[in-house]
């Protein structure tokens, strides 16, 4: 299995989106919560996705989210940069604003 590393980009997508989700529903804040990290972690045991928009990048849909994680693999590790929402606009080779 790899070692999974967060970057403080995806932390603080991560943290700004289910605060978000939290100002109007708690309960779904923690389920969103807790469906990304699966995914993560699961991402460490079989990295699994597709070619990212950022070159060099891939890209794995969260399930029953509408969240996708942009990760790296580094060697033994899967670096987690970015947590997000499907619907931003999300220009080619560019991280959404």
């Amino acid at each position: 299995m790899r070692r999974l590393v967060w970057a403080e980009t995806a932390l603080a997508d991560f943290e700004q989106d289910i605060a978000y989700i939290a100002e109007h529903d708690l309960s779904a804040a923690q389920l969103v919560a807790e469906r990304i990290d699966r995914a993560a972690r699961r991402l460490a045991e079989m990295p699994t996705g597709r070619s990212g928009r950022v070159l060099g990048t891939y890209e794995k849909s969260v399930g029953r989210t509408p969240y996708i994680i942009a990760y790296v693999i580094q060697g033994e590790m899967i670096v987690i940069l970015r947590i997000i929402h499907g619907a931003r606009n999300w220009p080619d080779d560019e991280w959404p604003e």
